[in-house]
């Protein structure tokens, strides 16, 4: 996708991003309005997003607003208040992009704290449920919509001393797998985002958890992340966009990774990517590493 077609691919569109009030929300936020595209976001620091808020306005043009709303996901009458406030506003919800999440607790799963645990359960996993939940209906209603879910490294390999982050990350995904086969005659479309390792505040609370907590090799890891810059925030972005467009239309029930996947040229592939397992969650059996037991 050029930078020119960029400017006006999500014109008219209304969209819902959570966690948006720093890193990758934000930055998707950015490239939504940058799109054109209208935006209800949301976070749960009420500060964080009235800075977030005032900068998305400044680069909002005269056809498109940014209205913000403070939010916890995991938190049901507070996802129904966001919906409803979307819909008094804009009368519509065409694109929900789901990207609010917690690390949780760090440490082997017999003395992390059991209610933190849950809790990121609750944000990473249940809370984006509950997102899908409150739009899938509208979308219905519309005959159109697009939901867009960040995962991360969780979704395809374990992460010792991070288990509700993993369970959830791997759970979320074939969450939108399966959502995907139950609207997909009403035309809506709904994909996964690995978006990399990136430099977030997330990154940072790992390393500062220590390696006693998460682990040497997972620990020097991180500090190698840190020290390399990790993977740019805009590419992740912009694939959220592709995936909000109508270029991605047909395309659904897919874990796209924003660094390592052609996902510029994924619309020429989609009759191949329909009844196939590509980008998909899946289990290797022996035949597929050329052994025959």
């Amino acid at each position: 996708m050029s930078e020119v077609s960029l400017k006006s691919t999500l014109q008219g569109r209304v969209a819902i991003i959570t966690g948006a009030s720093q890193g990758l929300g934000f930055e998707i936020a950015t490239q939504y309005v940058l799109a054109g595209a209208s935006v209800v976001v949301c976070a749960r620091d009420k500060t964080a997003l009235a800075t977030a808020t005032e900068s998305l306005a400044l680069k909002a043009s005269s056809k498109s607003s940014v209205l913000s709303m403070t939010a916890d996901v995991a938190r049901p009458a507070d996802v129904d208040s966001l919906v409803k406030f979307a819909l008094k506003n804009f009368e519509r919800v065409d694109i929900l992009v789901n990207n609010a999440g917690i690390y949780g607790p760090k440490g082997p799963i017999e003395t992390t704290n059991w209610d933190d645990w849950v809790h990121a359960i609750n944000v990473n996993l249940l809370g984006s449920v509950l997102m899908c939940r409150a739009v899938v209906p509208l979308m219905k209603n519309q005959g159109y919509g697009k939901i867009i879910q960040l995962s991360g490294g969780g979704a395809t390999n374990p992460m010792p001393n991070l288990s509700s982050y993993a369970v959830a990350k791997a759970g979320v995904v074939r969450f939108i797998e399966t959502l995907a086969l139950e609207v997909a005659k009403h035309n809506v479309d709904i994909n996964a985002i690995a978006p990399g390792a990136l430099n977030t505040r997330m990154l940072e609370e790992v390393i500062d958890s220590g390696p006693e907590k998460i682990g040497k090799e997972f620990y020097e890891k991180a500090l190698k992340q840190k020290a390399s810059g990790g993977a740019g925030l805009e590419r992740g972005a912009k694939l959220a966009v592709f995936l909000g467009s109508a270029d991605s239309d047909g395309i659904s029930g897919r874990l796209i990774s924003a660094l390592w996947d052609p996902w510029e040229d994924l619309a020429q592939h989609k009759d191949d990517l329909v009844g196939s397992d590509i980008y998909a969650l899946r289990r290797i059996v022996p035949e597929d590493r050329g052994q025959s037991w």
